[in-house]
């Protein structure tokens, strides 16, 4: 079941997973906060409460009653929404949360009026990178950022 996160009570929850979702991901690129602080392992509380406050949509995966996935939604334009910081807790992995939040996040852009649904990876990430292209995103495009120690990169899903 997800569910439209629809107070700030409900952030440290949300933190919780986004934390434990991407820490495996920082271990296995070697992010820390000293060289990647901007990483998602290690969002702060300020900035998912900044995000909420901008009127981005969360939400969570409930699995048995546990929340235990998430994503947000930021809109780019009237016709594109970003897909941000989907996370599913690591022991929860490979169980098809990642595909099922995908397919709302598509759900709710489409009740929204959006048509494209654009996200940014880590480029050296092929495991994710090949989830998403199996999803049906398409790779743009990849930037290398002075301040990141990886590639980013880009793909869109035209729905």
């Amino acid at each position: 079941m997800i569910k439209q996160v629809k107070n700030k009570e409900q952030l440290n929850i949300c933190l919780e997973i986004i934390r434990n979702s991407f820490i495996t991901v920082a271990d296995e690129f070697g992010l820390t906060e000293n060289n990647c602080p901007s990483h998602t392992a290690f969002l702060t509380t300020d900035k998912l409460e900044s995000q909420f406050d901008d009127g981005r949509p969360m939400f969570l995966f409930y699995q048995d009653a546990n929340p235990v996935g998430y994503f947000s939604l930021a809109k780019c334009s009237d016709e594109e929404w970003e897909l941000s910081n989907l996370a599913v807790r690591s022991d929860y992995r490979h169980l098809g949360i990642g595909k099922a939040l995908v397919d709302y996040a598509i759900s709710t852009v489409k009740n929204y009026g959006g048509n494209k649904i654009s996200i940014g990876i880590i480029e050296e990430n092929t495991r994710l990178k090949n989830l998403y292209l199996k999803l049906g995103f398409n790779h743009i495009l990849t930037r290398k950022f002075e301040y990141l120690p990886f590639a980013v990169g880009y793909m869109e899903l035209e729905i």
